[in-house]
């Protein structure tokens, strides 16, 4: 069985509550459902809410650098400090936010493994304490845009077919049968999917319990669907969130090298005037 290429950014359950008072070490919980986190987390564990504090309120966009800087520092996170994340839906928005400090140049970010499921499957201890650590100095890096494609670059790529483009929504919302998940509001005017793109479920490359698959397994995954790594490789899901947690299995657990999220996804393409949609039935998806 081969390893994963960059296993460094997975923790697991035991290491994770074995570092909960470790001061180098910050976990921080990042849910779908931000009610979650205040119902009981990880005792120490920080809680982010993703559309308040991980994207711009304003204007759609992911979180500007000056508030990024100010979220690390009141968090109490250096520029050393290393970052644990984790959540629900099997860390959905863990891996938005992970994207979202390799964007801005954090260098010791983590996943833990299985997420908040896994925690509970296993019965660790929770606490409804939210802890309050001294702000500290953090700066960020000039943004890494290689990881992040924008809507120029997506359509440009679909039309001189120089892209392996991976669809990560559920089978029905590639299809078009329906516009977003059930009680999601973020949707769009059109259903389908991008010209050219392969339809792989985020979701297919978990266990059971929330872990991720083997190497081997995710390996495969992506090569029946005929996405190699000869060409750029561009995820996308409704909003950017699922597709981030495929960007990072396809960067840091398979090692591919040149990998973007288009967190515009279909929020973006789909209510867009002329875009060209595909519809139909799906190959190798599952919900």
């Amino acid at each position: 069985m081969n390893p994963y290429v960059h296993p460094e950014v997975l923790v697991t359950t035991d290491w994770a509550t074995s570092n909960t008072n470790n001061p180098k070490v910050r976990i921080v919980e990042v849910d779908v459902d931000t009610k979650a986190y205040d119902e009981g987390h990880l005792p120490n564990a920080l809680g982010w809410a993703w559309n308040t504090q991980l994207c711009d309120t304003v204007q759609r966009d992911i979180i500007p650098r000056a508030q990024f800087e100010a979220l690390m520092g009141n968090s109490g996170i250096s520029n050393d400090t290393t970052v644990v994340l984790y959540g629900d839906n099997n860390n959905w928005f863990a891996a938005w936010a992970f994207w979202q400090l390799k964007i801005y140049g954090h260098g010791d970010v983590r996943i833990m493994n299985g997420g908040r499921k896994k925690v509970l499957a296993e019965g660790r201890e929770l606490s409804t304490e939210t802890p309050k650590f001294a702000a500290v100095g953090y700066r960020a890096s000039d943004p890494d845009l290689s990881i992040r494609a924008f809507l120029p670059q997506v359509q440009t790529s679909v039309s001189q077919r120089a892209v392996e483009l991976v669809d990560v929504r559920s089978g029905p919302e590639f299809t078009g049968e329906i516009l977003s998940p059930p009680g999601l509001p973020e949707t769009c005017q059109r259903g389908g999917h991008i010209p050219g793109a392969r339809s792989i479920t985020w979701s297919r490359a978990c266990n059971d319990d929330g872990t991720f698959k083997t190497f081997d397994e995710l390996k495969a995954l992506y090569q029946n669907e005929g996405i190699t790594g000869a060409k750029p490789i561009i995820a996308y899901c409704r909003i950017g969130e699922r597709s981030s947690h495929s960007w990072f299995v396809l960067t840091y657990l398979l090692g591919y090298k040149d990998v973007k999220n288009y967190d515009g996804s279909w929020t973006e393409w789909g209510n867009l005037v002329g875009a060209p949609i595909e519809k139909g039935a799906v190959v190798g998806a599952s919900a």
